[in-house]
Order: structure tokens, then C-alpha cells, then sequence
């Protein structure tokens, strides 16, 4: 069968504490996410490892929603687990225990088919990892990549070679001054793309997420929510449905990537109503449509002179 996406990285069970309450060993992991708000779009193909204790239910609910399910292999041993508490006010999380188990082991290995995916989003996984995918795939319309501060600070080379051969690097505001050494988010994304990506996509939480795409300046709000429930896998859920909208549409000219941009941010902003991929499982395309349009009527607006209307998003010359 045809692949358009395929996703690697890891899926968790995860025990997560935040105001709205805690719930243990619920499914988490970057694969879990960004494959679920993919399947909205298109139909992805994950790889990844779990352990003997991962429960079927999860599984289930992977393959219900058409996820390609070859390469999740399972392995003697526990699942990857993560515990966590976000602060009252969800500017900051702690981190209480990790435990890599299988994920130690991981060396994803491409089902048939998947090596011909036209579409890939590689999760935060060790760039080394990464680079190991690429190595077993053809030739994608569209490369994009995750990362995380441990691996800008202890593995800086393979990092770096890894950014030189990826269409999209998805990154935090942090990361992003981390890896650039410039505080300016304009000058740091102008550093991150000298190391090779094509376009740099900054996500900043409650702040939305800016792209620079084609030699242009794009920024997305998040949208405006009363409550938050579980902020675990906001971001990965951007990347699964911007990367599951330009496969979806085999589109990646830059009018399709605004568009994917803004899928990010409305599918985050599901996500995080509720605990792990709760709000995911309940969400329709319908809903999906609603909000996709409030965030369009969120940021239009005219000219001055009122003349007008000016495209969603804001958009300058970087």
C-alpha cells in the first residue's frame, strides 16, 4: 500500500498531574500524537517500539483511526514512560520520571513500503535516529524534523547534519535561541535556517507559532481557549496535522504551508482540552472546520482605508 506520511518516534505511556487533575500510564509519546492529528488529514504509517505492557486498547485506537501500523514493533520489555506535573498556570512542567526501557533499544526499521513515503515527519528521537531513517527512505517530496534541547546541547554535529539534508525544522522559541545563540527570535530563525533547512517553523505555545517559508515571515495565533486541561503533545500534535495536511493535499507551495500552519494551531488547540489524546478521540472534521474558520475571522481584517480584505495570518518580508 501507498504511504503518503510516515512518522517515527516513540509512543509512551505517560502519568501526568496538571490543576485539572492526574491520570496514570495514559498514551502519550510524539509518534502517538503527531500520528493521530496526521490521520485527520491523510493516512499516516507510524514507526515506533512499545514493551509486552502496552495495552491493546491503545493499539486499537491507532489502527481505528487508520494509522499504518507495520512499523510498531514490540519488544520484550516495559513501554517508554514519562511522568510530569505542569505548574498551576501551565508556564512550566517538572519533570518526575523517565524511564526509556524499549525506546533505550530503538533502531527504527522501515516496513515495506514505508521507505517510499512521499511525505516524512521525523519525531524527537536521537538525530542519529534520525538520520538512520533517512538513509532508509527514497527520495520524499517533503522532509520535516523535530528536536529538543538535550540533543542541541550533546549532539551538536549529528544535529547539524541532520538539518542540512530536512525540508522543515519544527522547533520551540528556546530551541530555537539555543540552537541559533541569538535571543532575537527573527535573527535566531535567520541562524537556525543557515544550518540547512529550507523553513523554520518556531512554536510558541500560547503565542502561536511563526513560520519562515519561502523567504517570508508567517505568523500564526493559537487560538483563544477558556480552559486548559493537559498541555502533553500540544506541539507534536501541530506538527502531525501540518505535516498531515501538505500530505493530504500533496501541496507544499506556500499558500498550502500557511494553510498547514494554521491546521497546526487548531488541531494544538483541541488537544489540549483534555487529558493525553482524549480530545482527539471525540473530535470530528466538523468541529475541525468550525474553529479552522473562527481562526480565519480571529486575525482578518482591511486596509486603513478600509479597503480590502487582508489574507489570515500575518505576513512580512524576512
Amino acid at each position: 500500500m501507498a504511504v503518503d506520511l510516515l512518522i517515527v518516534g516513540s509512543v509512551a505511556l505517560d502519568t501526568v498531574e496538571t490543576i485539572r487533575g492526574r491520570r496514570e500510564r495514559i498514551l502519550g509519546g510524539s509518534a502517538s500524537f503527531a500520528a493521530t492529528a496526521a490521520s485527520f488529514f491523510t493516512r499516516p504509517a507510524l514507526c515506533a517500539v512499545v514493551g509486552e505492557d502496552f495495552p491493546d486498547e491503545h493499539v486499537a485506537f491507532l489502527r481505528g483511526r487508520g494509522i499504518l501500523l507495520d512499523g510498531l514493533e514490540r519488544a520484550p520489555g516495559k513501554t517508554f514512560f514519562w511522568a510530569g506535573r505542569y505548574a498551576s498556570d501551565f508556564s512550566s512542567r517538572e519533570t518526575l520520571e523517565t524511564q526509556l526501557n524499549v525506546f533505550a533499544q530503538f533502531r527504527p526499521r522501515l516496513p515495506a513500503g514505508c521507505g517510499d513515503a512521499r511525505f516524512l515527519f521525523l519525531g524527537n528521537i536521537h538525530p542519529t535516529l534520525q538520520l538512520e531513517v533517512l538513509a532508509q527512505m527514497s527520495r520524499p517530496a517533503l522532509v520535516a524534523c523535530d528536536t529538543m534541547n538535550l540533543w542541541i546541547e550533546t549532539t551538536p554535529r549529528e544535529l547539524r547534519e541532520l538539518l542540512r539534508r530536512v525540508d522543515v525544522l519544527l522547533l520551540n522559541d528556546e530551541e530555537a535561541r539555543q540552537l541559533s545563540g541569538e535571543h532575537n527570535l527573527l535573527r535566531a530563525a535567520r541562524g537556525v535556517l543557515a544550518l540547512g533547512p529550507k523553513s523554520v517553523v518556531v512554536k510558541r505555545g500560547d503565542a502561536g507559532a511563526l513560520l519562515w517559508h519561502d523567504g517570508e515571515l508567517f505568523a500564526v495565533p493559537a487560538f483563544p481557549l477558556e480552559e486548559v486541561v493537559d498541555p502533553t503533545g500540544a506541539g507534536d500534535s501541530f506538527a502531525g496535522a501540518f505535516t498531515g495536511y501538505l500530505a493530504g493535499c500533496g501541496d507544499v507551495s506556500p499558500p498550502a504551508v500557511r494553510r498547514a500552519m494554521v491546521c497546526g494551531s487548531v488541531i494544538a488547540s483541541f488537544s489540549v482540552e483534555d487529558f493525553s489524546l482524549d480530545r482527539l478521540r471525540r473530535l470530528t472534521m466538523a468541529e475541525i472546520g468550525t474553529r479552522y474558520r473562527a481562526m480565519r475571522d480571529l486575525v482578518a481584517f482591511t486596509d486603513l482605508n478600509g479597503a480590502g480584505p487582508v489574507a489570515p495570518g500575518a505576513r512580512t518580508r524576512g
